[in-house]
């Protein structure tokens, strides 16, 4: 898929920027760029290819560092809600806005 100076016109009314001639081409170009680099990616066969979690899984064995799953903050609930004009069940209740 590859763009033509039209449409870079056009994305850069769209984005409401004016670009110059040079910028234009320059912008074309990258854009092209981009597009090829990502058609060469897809015609890589992927098959039986297993997903990654971390890059550096393929190389060595790792383990994730994850913290223990603690409260670390107090419960404010009923002190944020005192200055609400109405609470109920510990929820703050709205007017109606929508029928």
């Amino acid at each position: 898929m590859a763009l033509t100076s039209t449409d870079i016109a056009r994305i850069a009314s769209l984005a409401k920027l004016k670009l110059a001639p040079d910028e234009s081409e320059r912008m074309l170009n990258q854009i092209n760029g981009f597009f090829d680099l990502v058609e060469r990616m897809r015609a890589v066969d992927t098959a039986g290819v297993e997903p990654l979690a971390h890059p550096v899984a393929a190389i060595e064995d790792i383990t994730l560092r994850l913290r223990d799953d603690v409260v670390t903050e107090p419960d404010n609930r009923a002190a944020n809600q005192k200055s609400a004009p109405a609470v109920e069940a510990g929820l703050f209740l709205v007017p109606k806005v929508i029928e």
